[in-house]
């Protein structure tokens, strides 16, 4: 008795939830409003300029390098609108606004589309274009000159002139009261404002399932009990220096981090390593922006050293499939 079967066979994914890019990105976007407000509270006007001039900044060079790659610009995705979001909120108020749109610029122009655009970088855009404008100082400071005479500030800021608490757990001064340092405080950058509102922030990334867990605990912990052991504050650590804004939202960061979820514990756990180094042994400034990216350049082999065995299959296969022995000959087909 003869029956006629048949297999369809469709590429994955299988199931599809309905998710794009866009509500991902607007989400994050949503995720990061309250810490936003709370420093617009704090600086007045001062923070929605700088995040007008990122945004803006963000979206023209998208366009612009788009353009100059033949390609069409994807402004509908808010990847752009995001990363000048971000770029914004790792600087402090009273940055100049050219220093915050040339990091932008590079983050956006060079990090991201000129890597091959969205889903091909291999660096965090934001945190790229934040560590650019540090390593680059010195040949930047004409910028300064330039744009001198066109700096823009709003009545109404209230600067703090003092250490920032990473500085004062460094040299030993009397920190502030914990509750409000957790609650709401000035000092260091604009998300550095709130320490709740970033974990509201995060908690609801986390309840939206665009994050897990696996990277922002394993990176805390990991500060949290390194920075005990070397005998400094550990919950001032946690919430200094943008370690919060890092761990949720620049971490977890679904292109430059790992796939598999014990990837994901390995990547979080070498980030907290790099950080306790930075803050207690080198400067204690910028220790979480330069760990991830360190990071970042790791991820692809993390994933090949998590990746999921198939099915009878060794991981001395896996491993043998990536090395090629000494002296091969190999050639390519075009």
């Amino acid at each position: 008795m003869e029956r006629n079967l048949s297999l369809l066979v469709s590429t994955s994914p299988h199931l599809h939830a309905g998710d794009q890019v866009a509500t991902a990105m607007k989400d994050v976007i949503i995720a990061l409003m309250p810490v936003t407000l709370v420093a617009c509270y704090f600086f007045k006007f001062n923070v929605p300029f700088l995040i007008m001039v990122c945004i803006l900044t963000a979206m023209f060079t998208e366009v612009l390098f788009r353009r100059l790659m033949q390609k069409e610009p994807q402004l509908s995705d808010c990847s752009a609108i995001l990363t000048g979001l971000l770029v914004a909120l790792s600087f402090s108020a009273a940055t100049p606004w050219w220093l915050a749109a040339a990091a932008t610029f590079i983050a956006v122009g060079f990090a991201k589309e000129f890597l091959g655009g969205l889903g091909w970088n291999r660096f965090n855009p934001a945190l790229f274009g934040r560590v650019s404008v540090i390593v680059f100082a010195p040949w930047l400071t004409y910028l300064n000159n330039e744009f001198f005479y066109w700096r823009v500030s709003f009545p109404g800021i209230d600067t703090i002139t003092q250490a920032t608490p990473l500085t004062m757990l460094q040299m030993g001064l009397p920190l502030p009261n914990m509750g409000t340092f957790f609650i709401a405080t000035q000092g260091g950058g604009i998300a550095e404002s709130s320490a709740f509102a970033l974990l509201l922030g995060g908690a609801y990334l986390l309840y939206r399932k665009h994050i897990t867990w696996h990277i922002p605990v394993s990176m805390m912990a990991t500060v949290f009990i390194g920075t005990a052991l070397l005998g400094q504050h550990p919950v001032y650590h946690l919430l200094s220096g943008g370690l919060l804004l890092g761990a949720f939202y620049m971490a977890t960061d679904w292109v430059t981090s790992p796939i598999t979820k014990k990837g994901q514990i390995i990547f979080g756990v070498c980030i907290g390593i790099i950080v306790v180094i930075f803050r207690v042994l080198l400067a204690p400034t910028e220790g979480v922006a330069f760990a991830i990216l360190i990071m970042n350049a790791f991820v692809p082999l993390i994933d090949r050293l998590t990746k999921r065995l198939k099915f009878g299959e060794q991981k001395e296969q896996v491993i043998s499939q990536h090395t090629v022995p000494a002296g091969t000959k190999m050639t390519v087909k075009n």
